[in-house]
């Protein structure tokens, strides 16, 4: 984290915003901990806070804005970025969902997010508007539906590769069966067995972009019967088998100047 010394200029706002707009922005720069942006329907950022700013040690507002999560963040996680983007777009939400977000020096917190769309006066959609924030030690463990869901996407991180059935994940969540799967797609927008094959696909497109291991390898690695399973699976979410996805990115100067954030 930046030091207190750091010459850090306020956020700067969308242009023209109205007094109360600029006013709220401005508060939004005090609140410390806190991350807010805006993005465009293309992704690219068009406001950011100063906690924002902070987060991945930047100075200046201009870092950011024009940009998108392909510029800032590794492939895999851009990829699920911009998937969230598109759903709230559409009209969705993303309310209050434990997640881990990364920080500068390639650590990650557990934090907590939220995704509206941006309107205009006449109703339209004309992009995304989103904060995080850091999620503290009390708050993951004092028992309530978030940290009960913290735990649970603890442990699938740590064990994603393994058979995890939803017995187990309610089991850690200390919830009975049907609460614990109400809970988790009331929260994550997925099934716990929809969310655990993203975290492998996700898992999965990093070191494709990262190594140089058989699909195989991957395949066995993350969780998938086989490479014909893990191929199906990975077209079924991308679009596009994970060797075409390799090459893409490849040939993309972006995977080697990402800044890692786990959003």
């Amino acid at each position: 984290m930046p030091s207190g010394n750091v010459n850090m200029e306020p956020s700067r706002d969308l242009r023209p915003l109205d007094p109360v707009a600029t006013g709220i922005a401005g508060l939004l720069d005090q609140i410390e901990g806190v991350q807010c942006w805006i993005k465009d329907p293309r992704g690219r950022y068009t406001w950011v806070n100063r906690g924002f700013l902070l987060n991945y040690a930047l100075e200046r507002v201009e870092q950011v804005i024009g940009r998108t999560d392909h510029d800032l963040s590794p492939p895999h996680l851009a990829d699920q970025y911009r998937l969230d983007d598109e759903r709230v777009l559409g009209g969705q939400t993303v309310d209050g969902r434990i997640e881990l977000v990364g920080r500068f020096d390639r650590t990650a917190v557990w934090s907590l997010t939220t995704k509206k769309p941006l309107q205009d006066a006449r109703g339209r959609i004309i992009g995304t508007l989103g904060m995080t924030r850091v999620v503290d030690d009390d708050a993951v463990y004092a028992g309530n539906e978030d940290a009960a869901l913290g735990l649970v996407l603890v442990h699938m991180r740590k064990n994603f590769a393994e058979p995890l059935s939803n017995a187990t994940l309610a089991r850690i969540a200390g919830r009975s069966v049907r609460a614990f799967e109400r809970m988790f797609r009331r929260q994550m927008q997925a099934t716990p067995q929809q969310f655990l094959r993203r975290l492998r696909l996700r898992l999965a497109c990093r070191e494709l972009t990262t190594t140089h291991r058989s699909l195989v390898a991957l395949a066995v690695d993350h969780g998938f019967c086989d490479q014909s399973h893990f191929v199906r699976e990975f077209r079924r979410e991308f679009g596009i088998p994970p060797g075409e996805y390799r090459k893409r990115q490849a040939g993309s100067p972006r995977a080697d100047q990402a800044t890692h954030r786990d959003r």
